[in-house]
């Protein structure tokens, strides 16, 4: 039988406080399972504004302890309703820290059991991604997570301009990675469909990698969206998403691609880390 997984991408808009958006992310999960998907990835930083175009401490109001705080408690008991995989991005609190953060996807199964989390690695600080300032980079490595639907992985938005952790992501056993975003149009936007494809073609694995839309108070640019899913040919599952509309994106990725694509284009046995030692050198 095919490995077949139903995926399913929520592109959203900012609707202005924090329960609301929970509350639509939450109707979008339904209403993908209604459409038969098994996994769900929401956007970036899914229940607030991008905050990071303006540095302003009231929004460390928005983190949460994660798996401990109420909104994945909650996301664990929307993931037992459906029977769906969840990937949900959110501001975390350490919580061995006291006023440390970080951006942070947690990774919760068909059964509602929380499995684990990603921090994001890479943190930008320029006009209008203000992140530095509020979190601190990632220390919890590239780890693949063990679901449901097979091996997924999370790589967060400016993740995404490193190839080297697609890299540690694949090395590790991912089938599918995730990359939820936050990006406005600008310079990045004609790189959207070309970092996230490399990335599958480079280590063949599927890729389902979410932009927000819209436009939020905080800034004066908005957000393109074309969400979408590729193969690991690089190829976009079906298209795109709208650049200016909301949408759920749900696309059936044939999980058994991955083994034919690996078996003709032979990257991993062919990978020289003798000869990479240049590539970590500070």
């Amino acid at each position: 039988m095919p490995r077949i997984v139903r995926g399913a991408l929520v592109q959203a808009t900012w609707t202005g406080d924090k329960e609301s958006m929970i509350q639509k992310h939450e109707a979008r999960a339904h209403e993908a399972k209604a459409q038969g998907a098994q996994l769900v990835l929401f956007q970036e930083l899914f229940y607030g504004p991008y905050f990071c175009q303006v540095q302003d401490p009231a929004f460390y109001a928005y983190t949460e302890l994660i798996p401990d705080g109420p909104t994945t408690k909650r996301m664990q008991d929307l993931a037992k309703q459906t029977g769906v995989v969840l990937v949900v991005p959110m501001y975390e609190e350490d919580s061995r820290a006291s006023g440390v953060y970080y951006n942070t996807a947690a990774v919760i199964d068909a059964d509602g059991t929380y499995l684990g989390k990603y921090r994001k690695t890479h943190i930008p600080h320029i006009k209008g991604f203000w992140e530095k300032f509020y979190f601190r980079p990632g220390n919890l490595g590239y780890p693949v997570f063990e679901t449901a639907v097979g091996k997924v992985g999370v790589y967060i938005c400016y993740d995404r301009h490193f190839p080297e952790g697609a890299r540690a992501l694949g090395l590790n056993g991912a089938e599918i990675v995730l990359i939820p975003s936050a990006t406005s149009r600008g310079l990045s936007e004609y790189l959207w469909r070309i970092e996230q494809p490399s990335h599958a073609v480079a280590n063949g694995y599927y890729v389902g990698t979410i932009n927000r839309v819209g436009t939020e108070e905080l800034g004066d640019d908005d957000f393109y969206g074309q969400s979408y899913f590729c193969d690991p040919r690089g190829q976009i599952v079906g298209g795109v998403a709208s650049p200016y509309e909301e949408e759920l994106l749900i696309r059936d990725l044939d999980l058994d691609l991955i083994t034919e694509v690996r078996q003709t284009w032979q990257f991993y046995r062919d990978r020289r880390p003798d000869a990479y030692a240049d590539l970590v050198r500070p």
